[in-house]
C-alpha cells in the first residue's frame, strides 16, 4: 500500500526559508517519479517541483525556479523540497504525491498517489 505523508509547512516571513519532507511507503523510487504541487484558496493545484524515478532528472515551475531544491533519498524513502526566498505568492497547502512512471508531468491528474497536504504561510 503507498502511503504520502507531507510535513515541513509553517509561517514565515518573507524572504524565510522552509524545508518540505515527503515520507514515502510502499514506494520503490526506481519506478515512481515524484512531485510537489500546490493549491492556494480559490486557485487551481499547480506543479511546483518533481523528480524523476532514480532522480535522473528535475521539473521545477518558472515561479519557484532558483529559490527550490527538490531532492530524493531512495535510502530514506523521503523526497524534501528546500524553498528560499520565500514570497507571500509561495502561500497555499503543499501536497507531495507519486506516479507510476519514469518521467515528470504538470498534470495533477496523472499522479496516482497523493499525501495530506501540508500549509505553507509566507507574510509580508
Amino acid at each position: 500500500e503507498v502511503q504520502l505523508q507531507a510535513s515541513g509547512g509553517g509561517l514565515v516571513q518573507a524572504g524565510g526559508s522552509l524545508r518540505l519532507t515527503c515520507a514515502a511507503s510502499g514506494v520503490d523510487f526506481n519506478w515512481y517519479a515524484i512531485a510537489w504541487f500546490r493549491q492556494a484558496p480559490g486557485k487551481e493545484r499547480e506543479a511546483v517541483s518533481c523528480v524523476s524515478s532514480n532522480g535522473y532528472s528535475t521539473y521545477y515551475a518558472e515561479s519557484v525556479k532558483g529559490r527550490n531544491t527538490i531532492s530524493s533519498d531512495s535510502a530514506k524513502n523521503t523526497v524534501t523540497l528546500q524553498m528560499n526566498s520565500l514570497k507571500p505568492e509561495d502561500t497555499a497547502v503543499y501536497f507531495c504525491a507519486a506516479r507510476l512512471t519514469v518521467g515528470c508531468t504538470r498534470s495533477p491528474q496523472l499522479f496516482d498517489y497523493w499525501g495530506q497536504g501540508t500549509l505553507v504561510t509566507v507574510s509580508s
